[in-house]
């Protein structure tokens, strides 16, 4: 695990470019209405089969992304000090990870939404297990995937579907019964891209 993790942060330290939600689609334009900020964390946790990945799906009854695969996160709000705060606040709420049980590794580069969010994805190693809260108003399901799945490109592939009216294209990186897509996939696309470069 110790190389893993090893890995991990010298990928960090390698130059990456941003990602957006219009990567695939530049024929949409760029920036939408003002850009908010918002913190994800990327939990990391050791388990005897290799490392995991901590990912949420969101409760069915939210107005906004119901159902779908996230990272734990949200927006910044103003009594966060920084973005890695609002990522270990909102995985904290939404998943009853404590942050004392994160050791933070660094950042990813920023993702920008085409809802109008600058997210900023936070890498945090869990050393040892938690009890699972998760919070019914927001969170359906807490699961793990095993990061080898998403770390590996050939696992990647490109979709489309209707949105607004546009034939619009996506990532995706299906893991079993779980539907990862859209900016959730091309974060991790991005970090698989990062571990891969020279």
């Amino acid at each position: 695990m110790i190389s893993q993790k090893a890995d991990i942060l010298r990928a960090l330290v390698r130059p990456a470019a941003a990602s957006s939600d219009f990567d695939l689609n530049p024929e949409f334009g760029g920036r939408v209405a003002p850009v908010r900020d918002a913190g994800v964390l990327v939990p990391l946790i050791e388990r005897s089969s290799g490392v995991h990945l901590v990912l949420t799906k969101r409760a069915t009854h939210l107005a906004a992304h119901p159902g779908q695969i996230a990272f734990p996160g949200g927006k910044h709000d103003a009594q966060d000090v920084d973005i890695t705060a609002t990522a270990l606040r909102e995985a904290y709420e939404e998943t009853g990870l404590s942050p004392e049980l994160v050791r933070v590794l660094g950042h990813l580069p920023s993702h920008e939404t085409v809802t109008g969010f600058k997210v900023t994805p936070t890498i945090g190693w869990i050393s040892e297990p938690w009890q699972v809260k998760a919070d019914p108003g927001e969170v359906e399901e807490v699961f793990e995937v095993p990061l080898r799945h998403v770390l590996h490109l050939a696992n990647f592939h490109v979709q489309k579907r209707i949105w607004n009216g546009q034939n619009r294209a996506y990532y995706t990186v299906p893991y079993g019964p779980y539907y990862i897509w859209g900016a959730t996939a091309r974060i991790l696309r991005g970090f698989a891209e990062q571990m891969r470069a020279p």
